[in-house]
Parts: structure tokens; C-alpha cells; sequence
């Protein structure tokens, strides 16, 4: 009896230090979680946004949260979106030398200043162009091709200080941001979107360059068969901005494209119109083919971010977002002026989203994802 009461009394005790060791056990790990795992960053929250050095101790932390997903499908989105919340506490800045080494790759693989458009110089008459995606046909460069084309390429090698391109996300929305857009020296936009005072206060008015895709000609403007003056007048509110095409992505863009060259100089505009190269688009699709964007067609923000790097000495974007909710959560438009999806499974928007979140925290390019001061 006595045995069987001091063993009952050991159980006990054991039970009781078991206890206690899980308790302190756990405790530890959670201490350790909070100051250490990967909920340390919560304790930047309270921060209010730009008030920490982009290279300090606790941003390169959190740049490395952004970093380390090495694919997008390493974690949840809402993970994903709690870390690039927790990053907007630090103020950014370029990192001068991944800037240069990102612009050297591109100048090796695309070369923009050479060849972003078809030019006199890298196109010669009665050469052959090979198209972006109908590789089999070939366009005859005639005499008069040859004539729409620049001498050379407008813009040259880091000619610009600070460039904006502009998305056209929803995530512009309410953002306050076009004052500071309209600040920078050249501003690029996607594909004519509206620029109106309704709008200008977020994504400002200042333009450039601005694309213009072939299918909104075709659908909003019957491919300037009939009435051409609504597009020129459309035109009309980028001022002087110049105008890129894709001609020559395939042979059905070539036509309206050039209807669009033929149309401006009717109504005597100075307006530059040029046309993509189609080596230089299918080669950036294959540099950022190799960064995991893979896509039937990059976007046309992405296009131009890539030539951005290449012209400017620092790139900022607005309006790039790529998921149905912002960075907190709350469900945004497609678009900022509308709610129009694009064709499924033809861009890879998240996955270009992505790379600018990495490229954003090495230094590389500025995305801006919440209100500007």
C-alpha cells in the first residue's frame, strides 16, 4: 500500500512537471514566434508609413519577407498582402546598384533604346519584318512602310531622371497621386484610358507615350473605316503625347495600326506615332518568361515598365495591382474607371504583380500601392 501510494504520488508529481514543462514550452515558442518567427513583423505596424530608413535593421527584415516567397504559390495571398503591408512602414529607395544590374540584363536581352520601335535605322526598306506571333508571315518593308517610320529611336539610355508608369488598376482609386504623377519627367499610360478631371486627382493627366491596342480601335471605332475624328478627338486629351502600336504583333493589327498613322497626318497632327518592334516584344517576353511570368500575352504595363527601366534612371508605378482586394482587403475595381475583366487566362497579371513586389523591395523600381502625401 505504501508503494502504490508513493508511485501514485509520482505520477502526480510528473503529471504536474509535464504540465508545468508543456506550459513554459509553449510559452517560449510563442515568445519566440512573436520576436523571431514570421509574425515579428506585426510589431512595425503601429508605424505610420515612410517613417523607417529603407536600409535599416528592421526594413531589410522585412524586405526579406518579400524576398524569401520564392513563387507566388508559396503562400496565401492574404499572407502575401500582410508582409507588403508591413514593408509600406519603410520609406524607399533606390538601390543603385540593382537598379543598373536589372537595366544591364535588359540592355543585353531587348536593348530599348535601340530597338522599342521599328525605326529607318533597324528596319530598312525592302527588308523583311517577321512578325511577333504569326512568325510564318513576313511583312515586305515597302517604300512607303519605310516613310512611317522614325529615323531613329526617340529616346536614348537613362535619358529621363524619374519616370511614372501609369496601370490601370483600381488600386489608383481615391489614391491622391497625380499631382505627384504629372511631377515626374516622362509619364507613360496603357492603352488611351481616361485622363478627366473626374479622374486626373488620382492618376494625374500628364502623358508622353501611350499604347494603344489595336482591338480598341476595332471595337470602339469601327478600325477608322468610317468617322475617324471621335478617336482624334479621344487623342486630344494626352495633348502631345506620343502614340505606340503593335503593328506588328500579328498581320490583323497591321492595317488599323497604320489607319491610326494615316489619320493623324490627315488632320496635320505633330503627334509621334510609332510602332513596336516585334523582336524587341518577343524578346522581353522571353526575359520575363525566365522570371516566371509566363502568359499567352504580357500586359501592356509590363511592356512598358520593361522599356522604362531601360530609358529612365528611376521608375515609379502606380495602378499596378492584380487581385481583387487591395493590400487590406477591401474589394477594389478592376479598373478605376471601370469594372470590365479582362480575357481569362490571356495575361498573367498576378505573377507580374509579383515580380514588381521583389523588384520593389531590392530597390530595383517604386511601387505605389496606397494614398500619396
Amino acid at each position: 500500500h505504501l508503494r502504490r501510494a508513493f508511485s501514485s504520488r509520482d505520477l502526480l508529481g510528473n503529471r504536474s512537471l509535464c504540465f508545468i514543462f508543456i506550459c513554459a514550452f509553449g510559452l517560449v515558442t510563442l515568445l519566440q514566434q512573436i520576436l523571431y518567427g514570421k509574425n515579428y513583423v506585426k510589431r512595425y505596424l503601429e508605424r505610420p508609413d515612410g517613417s523607417l530608413e529603407f536600409n535599416s535593421t528592421s526594413c531589410k527584415e522585412l524586405r526579406q519577407e518579400i524576398t524569401d516567397v520564392k513563387v507566388l504559390t508559396m503562400v496565401k495571398t492574404s499572407e502575401l498582402f500582410e508582409r507588403w503591408r508591413n514593408l509600406q512602414v519603410c520609406k524607399w529607395e533606390q538601390n543603385k546598384e540593382q537598379a543598373e544590374n536589372f537595366r544591364t540584363s535588359l540592355s543585353r536581352c531587348c536593348n530599348a533604346p535601340s530597338f522599342l520601335f521599328s525605326t529607318k535605322r533597324n528596319t530598312p526598306s525592302g527588308s523583311k519584318l517577321r512578325y511577333e506571333v504569326d512568325t510564318s508571315g513576313i511583312l515586305h518593308i515597302s517604300p512607303e512602310i519605310f516613310k512611317m517610320f522614325p529615323d531613329d529611336m526617340p529616346y536614348s539610355k537613362s535619358q529621363f531622371k524619374k519616370c511614372a508608369v501609369i496601370g490601370n488598376g483600381g488600386i489608383i482609386k481615391t489614391s491622391k497621386c497625380g499631382r505627384e504623377i504629372d511631377a515626374a519627367d516622362f509619364v507613360f499610360r496603357c492603352n488611351i484610358p481616361p485622363i478627366s478631371d473626374m479622374y486626373s486627382e488620382d492618376v494625374g493627366s500628364k502623358t508622353d507615350l501611350v499604347t494603344v491596342n489595336p482591338s480598341i480601335i476595332t471595337e470602339r471605332f469601327q478600325k477608322l473605316e468610317k468617322w475617324r475624328k471621335p478617336f482624334y478627338d479621344v487623342l486630344r486629351h494626352y495633348e502631345n503625347s506620343s502614340v505606340v502600336l503593335p503593328a506588328f504583333y500579328n498581320t490583323r493589327n497591321t492595317d488599323v495600326s497604320f489607319r491610326v498613322k494615316y489619320m493623324l497626318d490627315d488632320f496635320e497632327s505633330a503627334r509621334g506615332v510609332f510602332f513596336f518592334h516585334p523582336q524587341y516584344l518577343l524578346n522581353v517576353q522571353r526575359f520575363w518568361a525566365v522570371q516566371g511570368v509566363r502568359a499567352k500575352r504580357l500586359s501592356s504595363g509590363l511592356m512598358l515598365v520593361t522599356a522604362a527601366m531601360e530609358l529612365c534612371e528611376q521608375v515609379h508605378l502606380y495602378g499596378f495591382w492584380a487581385f481583387p482586394m487591395n493590400p487590406s482587403g477591401i474589394f477594389i475595381t478592376h479598373h478605376y474607371y471601370d469594372n470590365v475583366k479582362p480575357r481569362p487566362g490571356f495575361h498573367a497579371m498576378p505573377y507580374e504583380i509579383f515580380n514588381f513586389m521583389h523588384m520593389h523591395a531590392r530597390g530595383i523600381v517604386h511601387v505605389h500601392t496606397g494614398p500619396c502625401r
